[in-house]
């Protein structure tokens, strides 16, 4: 079954939008850019299905470019506020369903979200919060948090485990987690017991569970 492709309008080509627009258009989607700054809007006109200088605050504007007519809307303004609030209440107005919006503070935060913008983030806060979890225990190469308390992890094995069983770990007997494959380079393996390998040095583990449990695992390797 082919995936159907989403549509997206990224308000704001800063760093933050930019590298969103880009890397959503790399996956094949369809991507409008804007921004009201010509030079942002040409440094990636020519990799995205659409770029226009435009006013996110300018209701007309943004009915004229079609944003009604995008399945996800992400205003990637920070600093500017009321451009910010003002861009998320048009295309409220303009019947987008999915709007996410980038905010500059937990004040900003909260105005947005009482507009019913249905994700707003905080991009600094999230990812000093990842980058904590990967300083606090170096085995834990990535992860993200799925919301409830619960988070998948990347672990990556260290020597000492080298050669011992998964079943060794104790994930789902001493530790409350679930096991959901290995990577071993670019290969996946599966957890059904017949294709998981004796663990090798820099295996990835990926691993599902709450914090705590994550936390203590983690730190009995």
């Amino acid at each position: 079954m082919v995936k159907k492709r989403t549509s997206f309008a990224i308000i704001g080509l800063g760093v933050f939008g930019s590298t969103v627009a880009l890397e959503l258009a790399r996956f094949g989607n369809r991507v409008i850019g804007i921004d009201l700054d010509e030079r942002r809007v040409a440094q990636v006109s020519t990799q995205l299905h659409s770029a226009v200088i435009l006013n996110g605050t300018d209701e007309m504007a943004l009915r004229e470019a079609g944003i009604d007519q995008y399945d996800v809307a992400l205003v990637a303004i920070g600093r500017e506020v009321e451009a910010s609030i003002l861009t998320v209440m048009n295309l409220k107005l303009l019947g987008v369903e999915n709007i996410w919006a980038k905010a500059s503070s937990k004040t900003h935060h909260r105005i947005l979200s009482k507009l019913g913008a249905n994700r707003v983030i905080l991009p600094e806060q999230e990812m000093g919060r990842h980058i904590a979890q990967m300083l606090n225990n170096p085995v834990v190469q990535d992860y993200v948090s799925l919301g409830n308390g619960f988070s998948v992890v990347n672990i990556v094995v260290p020597e000492a485990l080298s050669g011992r069983a998964v079943s060794d770990l104790g994930i789902g007997t001493k530790y409350d987690l679930r096991l959901l494959g290995l990577m071993r380079g670019t290969q996946f393996h599966g957890t059904d017991g017949s294709d998981t390998p004796t663990l090798e040095q820099d295996d990835k583990l990926i691993v599902l569970g709450k914090r705590p449990d994550l936390r203590r695992f983690g730190d009995g390797l």
